[in-house]
């Protein structure tokens, strides 16, 4: 079992970057579960969703204590020790960040950054990394494909929104940069 922990703050999307990708899963006939962890329930606050991915049935809905992979929507929360918390060994992290960034983490082994809240400006006209980062999980994991995310959307944006959203999700998985630290 593949478990994911991601971490934004209120209004980033967060919980349904984790609801997306667990849809990606079914309908490549694997298992998903998604759920959210909401301290103050308010725009900017911190939040923490979590997503567990497997070739058989899940029956776990606790929260994720060592995940294999971070995903992280809010850039200032990449230094939080909150964040790499139980990073299970030779861990992933995929960040949502402009620029050059140093990373290190005695359990982290390939970071994938991209700068998804500008790319899903250009595209959707609003800072929404949700969707970008998620192109750039399917490519910095290889845990699910390109086009299962993007006949996803369907399950939850319709016309306009959903061709932006693919956009960004396109955008995320052709342009993240991938570094082994």
């Amino acid at each position: 079992m593949i478990e994911v922990r991601f971490h934004g703050r209120g209004g980033q999307g967060a919980v349904m970057a984790s609801r997306i990708l667990a849809t990606a899963f079914v309908k490549t006939g694997r298992y998903g579960a998604s759920f959210p962890m909401f301290g103050f329930e308010r725009r900017g606050a911190p939040v923490t969703a979590f997503g567990r991915f497997d070739d058989k049935p899940i029956r776990e809905k606790t929260q994720i204590y060592n995940p294999h992979v971070l995903v992280v929507l809010d850039s200032s929360q990449r230094v939080s020790p909150r964040v790499f918390d139980g990073l299970a060994a030779n861990g992933t992290m995929v960040l949502n960040h402009g620029g050059a960034l140093d990373l290190s983490h005695e359990n982290l082994s390939k970071a994938g950054i991209i700068d998804a809240s500008a790319i899903a400006q250009e595209e959707i006209g609003i800072p929404l990394p949700n969707t970008c980062i998620l192109g750039a999980f399917a490519r910095v994991t290889g845990l699910v494909d390109l086009d299962s995310l993007v006949e996803s959307l369907g399950d939850y944006f319709q016309g306009k929104k959903r061709r932006a959203n693919a956009l960004c999700v396109e955008r995320g998985f052709s342009e993240v940069a991938i570094h082994t630290v």
